[in-house]
């Protein structure tokens, strides 16, 4: 087989793939082994091994302790739907991070006060080291854990306020923009930056997965007045889910 100039593994494991995606190695086959593979393709140990590790990286195949490696069952993905943070009067924070009025979900949380990085300062505008209330959410649909919010909010907005902490008080369990509004601080603006890169550990722990999974990360502040007064990382698994915009026109 003749490779071309693309590095002989990257063109094995795109046959494979291929394979894969058009069900000629179905989901909880055992993949050919290296020994196959060197001899089918033509190539070398090294180009075999490394050509598994692609697909195990895209998450197409898993390792069996003591089998093999296995093509992986492909999940159909299920969408989550964002329309530009209008929720109606008491919406969850579920609600707010899933617009889609059909679905229906459960949240955790909690809360603890910490010193700003450089990052979350640097998106909150706030000097590095000034206190922030941090807030973990994990989402579940239908028990199955679909997403990941960390939020930081500054306590020098919030703090020694009735909504200093996000679940609890009188307005506990409710969104940011209410929230916001009970302390006089009108949220009228919000910016999502959407990106991907591998789960962390413990994401993938929470979520599901495999060590080289990737996730979807929805890095999200809003604003008032130009001040940001909340900012969040949101993560979901890109092998399970897609994120669909509803954005209104003017």
């Amino acid at each position: 087989m003749t490779f071309g100039e693309q590095p002989a593994y990257l063109r094995v494991a795109s046959d494979l793939r291929k394979k894969i995606v058009n069900g000629s190695l179905p989901p909880h086959t055992r993949l050919p082994s290296q020994a196959r593979i060197r001899e089918e393709y033509g190539v070398s140990d090294t180009v075999a091994l490394e050509a598994r590790k692609v697909l195990m990286a895209e998450g197409l195949v898993e390792g069996r302790s003591g089998s093999g490696t296995y093509v992986r069952e492909r999940p159909v993905p299920r969408r989550i739907a964002r329309s530009g943070y209008r929720p109606p009067a008491g919406a969850s924070p579920f609600r707010q991070e899933q617009a889609d009025e059909e679905v229906r979900g459960t949240w955790e949380s909690s809360s603890e006060q910490e010193r700003a990085g450089a990052a979350i300062a640097e998106r909150l505008g706030i000097g590095a080291g000034e206190r922030v209330m941090r807030t973990r959410y994990v989402f579940r649909e239908g028990g199955e854990a679909m997403m990941i919010s960390t939020s930081w909010e500054p306590l020098a907005i919030t703090g020694r306020t009735p909504v200093m902490l996000p679940e609890e008080g009188p307005l506990g369990g409710c969104g940011v923009v209410e929230r916001m509004a009970a302390i006089d601080v009108v949220v009228d603006n919000v910016v999502e930056e959407v990106g991907a890169r591998p789960g962390l550990a413990e994401e993938l722990l929470t979520l599901g997965g495999v060590p080289g999974h990737v996730v979807i990360v929805v890095e999200r502040t809003y604003f008032a007045s130009g001040r940001a007064v909340e900012t969040a990382d949101v993560v979901v698994p890109a092998d399970r889910y897609r994120l669909t915009y509803h954005l209104p026109v003017r």
